[in-house]
């Protein structure tokens, strides 16, 4: 395999080292590998990793894309613009593609799986587009071929793991713990993609396909990220004996797919509420194996680079599966049902609960609990209501409601249990 690489940087440069250091391993399954060329943007920027010998660095896509002896494109140069040009021309040549962009595969999904279609034997791997480190694209393309998938759901996102965790073990509100993210370095200046869970629908696009064989466009996944989450919102979990994760969904709902991304409550004996700081998650539930969990990095050079490494191994020797191994046109259900933790802040006023009650019943709400904390300033409070099972949009339209009532002070909170 020789193999021509877009991106020398925090990936890139692992998957280098990963390939020198393991070379004689390498060989020793079969799998010969040798990065021939890097495609960088600047010559002259210091390299953190050594050139192999024989390695050239170069900055013109063409003369990868153009190598005949050149059989195998690696591409961690991020982004949907330049990169979409050398994943789909490499294909359209031939040249198996080994990626660790998401967002490109989500985006534009039909139409690289065409480009499949149209050479056959040519391989598309991307383990590392999903949860980094963690080995769960290639576990559902291959270990479940046997089985039903039920659910797929899971923290895909690291930033918001890490907020979501100084958030509970600290009582800090959301604006601090972002400002330590960001001074951390695990949230950008601009963190919309993490905090208004983008990043996730991505990547839950990207498992959907793979797990139930169903395309899903990427802005067509109802999504809601963390910035409504509260100190209080944790305060209410713990009485629950629960956490709240921000947790990317795709479930079997009868003969329909419910697929979503939205803050969970979540109960502390699920293994999903044990994952701490900056780690990814995914829970797979079937009808064979129950529930299967897998837990590890979803960032960081080596983590993402051992993907990249394992999916080149994986084609050097012919193990390489279809990308995308199942298809379906199963109906998709945005108004899926769950249980739903509702937070109201209200000015206290007699006959609050009562009128609450009225407006659940008014939308087919069947309210399971209510809790409340001890009431410190009458004129901010905040209290629960935990529903039965119930529709999204029947949980909407009570919160809209009581968004207009004279007793509120804001629009209430709401997010699905676990």
């Amino acid at each position: 395999l020789r193999v021509g690489m877009f991106g020398g940087g925090t990936v890139g440069g692992g998957v280098v080292e990963l390939c020198s250091r393991f070379r004689e391993r390498f060989l020793s399954l079969g799998a010969d590998i040798t990065i021939a060329k890097i495609c960088v943007r600047s010559l002259d920027k210091p390299r953190d990793f050594a050139v192999p010998n024989g390695c050239q660095l170069v900055t013109d896509f063409s003369s990868i894309l153009e190598d005949p002896e050149i059989n195998c494109v690696v591409e961690v140069m991020g982004g949907t613009g330049a990169a979409k040009d050398v994943v789909m021309s490499a294909l359209a040549q031939g040249k198996h593609v080994v990626t660790a962009n998401k967002a490109l595969l989500a985006t534009f999904l039909p139409e690289i799986q065409a480009m499949l279609s149209q050479r056959p034997g040519t391989s598309l791997a991307y383990e590392a587009a999903v949860c980094g480190g963690i080995p769960v694209i290639t576990s559902l393309q291959n270990d479940f071929l046997g089985d039903s998938i039920e659910t797929v759901m899971g923290i895909m996102n690291g930033t918001t793991n890490f907020m979501l965790c100084k958030m509970e073990g600290e009582g800090a509100d959301y604006g601090a713990v972002l400002k330590e993210a960001q001074d951390l370095g695990f949230a950008e200046a601009d963190p919309t993609a993490d905090v208004e869970g983008h990043d996730v629908q991505a990547k839950l696009a990207l498992l959907t396909k793979i797990a139930f064989g169903k395309t899903v466009p990427v802005e067509s996944i109802p999504t809601t990220g963390i910035s409504g989450i509260t100190s209080a919102d944790f305060e209410y979990a713990k009485m629950l004996n629960a956490t709240i994760k921000l947790l990317g969904t795709a479930r079997t709902v009868g003969n329909k797919l419910a697929v979503y991304v939205s803050p969970v409550v979540v109960p502390l004996t699920h293994p999903l509420a044990s994952a701490r700081g900056p780690g990814n998650m995914v829970s797979v539930g079937s009808n064979n194996n129950g529930a299967t969990t897998y837990a590890g990095p979803g960032a960081g050079r080596f983590p993402t680079a051992n993907s990249v490494t394992s999916d080149l191994v994986r084609v050097a020797r012919g193990l390489q599966g279809p990308a995308f191994p199942l298809e379906s046109a199963v109906e998709l259900d945005s108004d899926y049902e769950a249980r739903f933790y509702v937070r109201i802040s209200i000015s206290d006023q007699l006959g609050v609960i009562r009128s609450v009650g009225e407006v659940a019943e008014r939308h087919g709400v069947s309210i399971f609990s209510i809790l409340q904390n001890t009431i410190t300033d009458p004129s901010n409070v905040d209290f629960v209501v935990t529903t039965d099972t119930t529709k999204l949009s029947q949980v909407t339209a009570f919160v809209d409601d009581l968004a207009a009532a004279s007793f509120t002070l804001k629009r209430p909170h709401f997010m699905s249990l676990l």
